[in-house]
């Protein structure tokens, strides 16, 4: 490899940052990600979920059913330019049926978001979200939100975080009130104070008065018990609080924090600059040659998610390949690990929700979509040079399982493609019955909502109405050793025996109890709740 080569790579790692938004439903994350366009020039104008009219508008929620219900139920990928730095925004679910699809899009990210509502403080689906990041040991970035609705003391929110999470804060801003008063926030680092001016509906950048935090002029802007509340916070922060330590940010131990409001725009634009300065830029991953460094020479990454009908009017597929090592280009031909097949990468698409536009090359840390011909699984590895495979992607237990039905007999060819499509992207796990005569697929999830968009999308984008009916099922556990292990303990009871997609064995309980008696009775049988990763199939 030519050190020009090399010297570009380092160069494009160097300034591309990369990250997910984690938080629970209403925290405001589409707010968030709609902002951070609008500040970085990737929207001219932003619009709530519900009430957006033109088509530039739309940012990550692009599906009919997310955008009635003002709920994120997918995953998209959002990239733009800022300060000379080449963001890649993952847009990951926020409704907690899909916390799954969350995990997958956290193993292409580098550093998280967590949103947290002032009101409300941590919720339940930001404690799971952040155990995944902890997993992973990827940097958090804490933003608090809604500060011009009333809501918790933040020091109060600084201890909640530190005491149930066990992670130091460092609070990098601070607010000035809260609710109608709130009316900015202090940049402890540059130690000014930014005064906000609110806008029409949080629509265009919030204008900004900055003061210095030592001018006499404070005095006539601010109401005298704001800035005293302010000075007395500061005196307890500086006197108690950690210094800020970037190592410590990222192995995950230390969270900066910071504190706004998305909806008027106050704050966002601190935080996504202070996000450049601190986030971890694209580092190594592990594989099978070990870990490796982003300036690799050879081209690889993985696909962590796949997307059927993202452009209903062309029925296409899209792979969503995190770049790992070295330099993509379009057309260019790799080698697929699982398959040991050859690929050519035609239409490579740099991707902003709906929109698309087409790239001539990609660096570690960017995010393509590829155009999937049904080649690809999640976790799948493609590469040139030497075979390379990184660690798939898991697939974790569902808790609710029913029969799929196509009344229907002449829509049979539209129900399979819907279902291999739908399947193949990970929007719902499929089993089926090893009984021979029972041809239906049985729908495996973790939430409800996962069913209701599986037919609603079976309807919409298919064609096929569809019948579902609940089984009595809340534990699935994949088999180790396959069947070969499963025909060895003879006939079980009180449980039922499926195949996965991948015609791997599973066994499905009513519940724990029925789990645990089976492993007491047969302790040869090893079970796992999450199924193999990609690659390592079993066949019946």
């Amino acid at each position: 490899m030519s050190t020009e080569l090399e010297t570009e790579i380092y160069e494009e790692v160097e300034r591309r940052r990369n990250f997910a938004i984690i938080s629970h439903p209403d925290a405001g994350k589409t707010t968030l990600t709609e902002k951070l366009l609008l500040y970085g020039g990737a929207i001219h104008e932003a619009g709530s979920v519900k009430a957006r009219r033109a088509q530039r508008k739309a940012t990550s929620d692009w599906m009919a059913m997310e955008q009635q219900r003002g709920i994120s139920i997918t995953s998209t990928v959002l990239q733009f330019e800022y300060e000379n730095c080449q963001i890649n925004l993952l847009d990951t679910p926020g409704h907690q049926d899909f916390s799954e699809d969350t995990y997958r899009t956290l193993s292409a990210a580098d550093n998280a978001v967590m949103l947290i509502d002032v009101a409300k403080g941590l919720e339940p689906q930001t404690r799971k979200l952040f155990e995944v990041c902890k997993m992973r040991g990827i940097p958090i970035f804490t933003f608090v939100n809604k500060l011009d609705r009333p809501g918790r003391e933040p020091l109060e929110l600084l201890d909640e975080i530190e005491q149930e999470l066990k992670l130091q804060t460092y609070a990098v801003n601070w607010p000035i009130g809260m609710g109608d008063r709130f009316k900015g926030v202090l940049d402890r680092q540059q130690q000014q104070i930014h005064l906000f001016e609110r806008s029409a509906h949080g629509s265009k950048e919030a204008a900004n008065t900055i003061v210095n935090l030592g001018d006499a002029k404070i005095e006539e802007l601010l109401e005298q018990d704001l800035y005293y509340q302010l000075k007395s916070d500061l005196e307890l922060l500086d006197g108690v609080g950690p210094e800020l330590d970037v190592d410590l940010i990222h192995q995950g131990k230390m969270t900066p924090v910071f504190f706004g409001s998305a909806m008027t725009n106050f704050g966002v634009e601190l935080f996504l600059n202070n996000f450049l300065q601190y986030a971890l830029k694209p580092g190594s991953h592990e594989s099978s040659l070990g870990e490796v460094p982003p300036t690799y020479p050879d081209f690889s990454g993985f696909v962590f998610k796949l997307q059927a009908n993202m452009d209903p009017k062309h029925r296409d597929r899209v792979a969503f390949i995190r770049v790992c090592t070295g330099r993509f280009e379009k057309d260019m031909t790799v080698s697929h690990a699982r398959t040991g097949k050859t690929v050519r990468l035609s239409r490579p698409q740099k991707l902003f929700a709906q929109e698309r536009e087409s790239i001539d090359e990609a660096y570690p840390g960017d995010v393509i979509g590829l155009n999937n011909p049904g080649v690809f699984a999640i976790g799948d590895t493609i590469y040139t040079g030497k075979k390379i495979e990184y660690e798939g992607i898991p697939y974790f237990s569902p808790e609710l399982f029913a029969i799929l039905r196509n009344p229907n007999p002449s829509k049979f060819k539209q129900f399979q493609k819907g279902i291999t499509e739908l399947r193949e992207e990970g929007a719902v796990q499929i089993m089926y019955s090893v009984d021979e005569s029972k041809r239906d697929p049985v729908l495996a999830a973790v939430g409800q909502l996962q069913f209701e968009v599986v037919q609603y999308r079976l309807e919409n984008e298919y064609g096929v109405e569809t019948l579902l009916e609940p089984l009595p099922y809340s534990v699935a556990r994949w088999v180790q050793g396959g069947w070969e292990a499963l025909e060895k303990v003879g006939r079980l009871f009180n449980t039922t025996t499926m195949k996965d997609s991948m015609g791997r064995p599973v066994l499905l309980f009513r519940n724990e109890w029925n789990t645990t008696q089976l492993q007491q009775d047969h302790p040869e049988l090893k079970l796992t709740a999450i199924a193999p990763v990609s690659g390592q199939t079993s066949t019946s």
